[in-house]
């Protein structure tokens, strides 16, 4: 991690600073976008209904927010639609920067330092967007915002454009997976996964053995969360130049590496002069969970009933152990090594 004297003189060298005061016309107008309701996402209709339909529905989760089965993988119900549409109508620009990830697996941390990485020469970090707005906000995931009908707030972002999604390799269109665009991968270990998702989505609702075994058997959101790596994982080693595939633990353990590897991939190479000024250290400090996590924004602030503070929790490998026995480990380790033999692929 960076040397903590760096946190107190945290600022950039910019070529072209944006003023604080487009800085806050930026907050503003994430703050002004509409967003949805529940009864606007549970309303969605579409010509895929008939087909949504009649896919396989579970429950366990939530009654108030099913998922389906569909090519293997299960979704949202009411994003099912806009999903399908999206790969339709989504046309990604050659500047496009992906940030994918299964759901828990450091999605909010990686898609701050690869804001920060691009726009190094955009923002100081005395007046970042960060200060006033979640990474999420920063970061869009794609299919998200179209199904919040919102769809044409994506078109008015300035390139380079950095979104996000959880959607699985193969149900991104052809239209993102033959273009330029670079997409980043994040993986974690499965019982840090089923851990951080529990206390996300399933905690006020179910024991955490019953989302357990929903995990195990495949049935959650986005899941299986095996299939969800190896898709990645597979087009990665197909398709090195396209896919960066990192692995959330080495991350954890070399931040500094990481960022350097995740800026040459997106074309965002450090200078020399900048690692010698240490800016990479910088970055990573400004976007590192506790300086995240202690911002008023990310403590105080949110959309609706979503807090921010419900984007940060521990952040740390290993926390499956107090919430696992050694069965449910033992058991978990076999499906992971199950899933991914002759891969070639380990955590």
């Amino acid at each position: 991690m960076a040397n903590p004297s760096l946190v107190s003189n945290l600022s950039l060298t910019a070529t072209n600073p944006l003023k604080e005061k487009e800085v806050e016309e930026v907050i503003e107008e994430s703050k002004l976008r509409p967003r949805p309701s529940k009864n606007q996402l549970v309303g969605l209709d579409s010509k895929y209904k008939e087909l949504i339909c009649s896919l396989e529905t579970e429950e366990a989760w939530s009654p108030a927010f099913p998922i389906r089965k569909y090519q293997d993988f299960w979704h949202i119900e009411h994003f099912l639609p806009v999903i399908l549409a999206m790969q339709e109508v989504f046309k990604p620009r050659p500047s496009d920067i992906l940030v994918a990830s299964f759901l828990k697996s450091g999605t909010t941390w990686l898609k701050a330092l690869t804001f920060t990485i691009v726009h190094r020469n955009k923002y100081s970090f005395s007046c970042h967007p960060f200060l006033k707005l979640n990474s999420h906000d920063c970061v869009p995931h794609i299919e998200f915002h179209y199904g919040w009908q919102d769809e044409e707030y994506l078109e008015t972002l300035p390139s380079p454009r950095v979104l996000g999604t959880h959607l699985q390799y193969s149900m991104l269109s052809q239209s993102v997976t033959a273009s330029r665009c670079p997409i980043v991968y994040i993986c974690r270990e499965p019982k840090d996964v089923i851990v951080s998702l529990w206390h996300m989505i399933g905690r006020n609702g179910i024991p955490f053995t019953g989302a357990f075994e929903l995990f195990c058997e495949g049935r959650v959101p986005y899941g299986p969360a095996w299939d969800h790596v190896l898709e990645y994982y597979t087009s990665s080693l197909h398709n090195p130049e396209k896919i960066l595939f990192l692995k959330y633990e080495e991350m954890m353990d070399d931040p500094i590496d990481g960022v350097m590897r995740l800026a040459n991939f997106i074309g965002f190479p450090f200078s020399e002069e900048e690692k010698k000024t240490g800016l990479v250290e910088e970055i990573v400090e400004f976007c590192s969970f506790n300086k995240l996590k202690d911002l008023d924004v990310n403590k105080n602030n949110g959309v609706g009933n979503v807090k921010n503070d419900y984007f940060f929790r521990k952040a740390i490998v290993g926390d499956w152990q107090t919430h696992m026995t050694t069965e449910m480990a033992t058991r978990l380790d076999k499906i992971t090594e199950e899933k991914f033999h002759d891969s070639g692929f380990t955590y």
